[in-house]
């Protein structure tokens, strides 16, 4: 067999993360205390059935049995901004402001690809979802990542770009509410980023994939609802949180038409089209009552609560709670890195997480516990970690 090299684009690809956990999961004995995976956000809660009757529904047009439009069908359009309108009081024009794609993963993906030329600069933040890095080596571009510390609560300080790089960049990419640190944003926050973007001419993304995900009774903002957002800003949403709907595929893009129009340019060469079934589905969602999704919230809301009240019951010190998303973000003991404690935690507790350095240098003193696992699963995992005796 001739073997052939990848690209050089392809090369340049790290490992994805969290395939490296699985194949260290897969490697490891299956002997004696079964393990608790911890370390990925995959929602284990149901499609609510209203969404799923009414997939089932639009499966049996025949509209739905052709390719459907390019840009997407126009109830779904429609109902996109809808949703905006009702939820933060955002218009959108359903024709030029609003682009869909089969997941977050492809506008987070597609929109530097659409938007950058090689060796431009996209700034990032540092811990971040891991992907933004591959973004960036998709579209040949380099990355700058600013600092998240906890006493600033996870948000990053637009002073600390050197000038250098900032005449370089030609893209800020955000995610609020933080993966993984479980912050949201402030109004205050999103207004310093809109007058930075203005004055730059830079256009902003905000992955907004946890929208729904805000606690104690906090909802989290949309940048588009800042002051003159759309003048340089857009926003990735998915469904997959806010419905349980992960494995339907369903995302969209809204804000900017500029980058709108870019992005759908790119997608019409680079992608096909998503099932006009899975489009119904998602046009339900957003148009119908969304008790569904304060459900969904509420039930991940109780479970940090729990596995928060247990770590501090053992004398793991949580000094900020996540505010949101479904991950709690936990610094580790003193003595620790993030991945020779979640190392502790394999070989000893049997359970798996996700070590801080996977998200960038700053995440190495933490370490990520997904919430989208059952209260009792959640308990166990305290239950053994006490009995390691770390905090004691």
């Amino acid at each position: 067999m001739v073997f052939f090299s990848p690209s050089e684009r392809v090369s340049k690809l790290p490992v994805n993360f969290f395939k490296g956990l699985d194949q260290k999961l897969a490697a490891s004995a299956q002997t004696g205390q079964p393990f608790l995976d911890l370390s990925k956000g995959n929602p284990d809660l149901p499609t609510p059935r209203h969404i799923v009757d009414a997939m089932k529904e639009a499966i049996e047009k025949s509209e739905n049995q052709a390719y459907p439009p390019f840009l997407g069908k126009e109830n779904v359009r429609q109902a996109i901004a809808d949703f905006y309108k009702r939820e933060y009081g955002v218009v959108l024009d359903p024709t030029k402001e609003i682009a869909i794609f089969h997941g977050a993963h492809i506008g987070i993906t597609g929109i530097p690809q659409a938007l950058l030329n090689p060796g431009d600069y996209m700034l990032i933040t540092d811990p971040c979802y891991p992907i933004y890095y591959s973004a960036a080596v998709l579209a040949q571009a380099n990355t700058y990542a600013m600092p998240l510390e906890e006493s600033t609560h996870f948000l990053p300080d637009y002073r600390c770009i050197p000038d250098h790089v900032l005449a370089k960049v030609r893209l800020l990419l955000l995610n609020y509410p933080n993966n993984p640190t479980g912050a949201l944003a402030t109004e205050a926050f999103y207004q310093s980023t809109i007058d930075l973007a203005k004055s730059r001419q830079l256009p902003v993304v905000n992955d907004f994939a946890y929208a729904s995900l805000g606690f104690d009774g906090r909802k989290p903002l949309s940048i588009l609802q800042t002051d003159q957002a759309k003048s340089v800003a857009v926003e990735v949403y998915t469904m997959s949180k806010t419905y349980d709907m992960a494995g339907w595929r369903f995302g969209f893009a809204v804000g900017n038409a500029s980058i709108i129009q870019a992005l759908n340019h790119f997608q019409t060469h680079a992608y096909s089209t998503v099932f006009g079934a899975v489009q119904d589905a998602a046009a339900c969602a957003l148009q119908s009552s969304q008790q569904c999704a304060a459900e969904i919230a509420h039930t991940y809301e109780r479970r940090r609560d729990v596995l928060i009240h247990g770590l501090r019951k053992i004398g793991w010190e949580v000094t900020a709670p996540p505010a949101g998303t479904f991950f709690a973000w936990l610094k580790v003991p003193k003595g620790y890195t993030s991945e020779t404690f979640a190392n502790l935690l394999f070989d000893e507790a049997h359970i798996v997480v996700a070590p801080g350095i996977g998200f960038g240098k700053r995440g190495d003193s933490f370490i990520r516990i997904s919430l989208v696992n059952a209260e009792e699963r959640l308990t166990e995992a305290v239950s053994r970690i006490k009995a390691l005796h770390v905090f004691e």
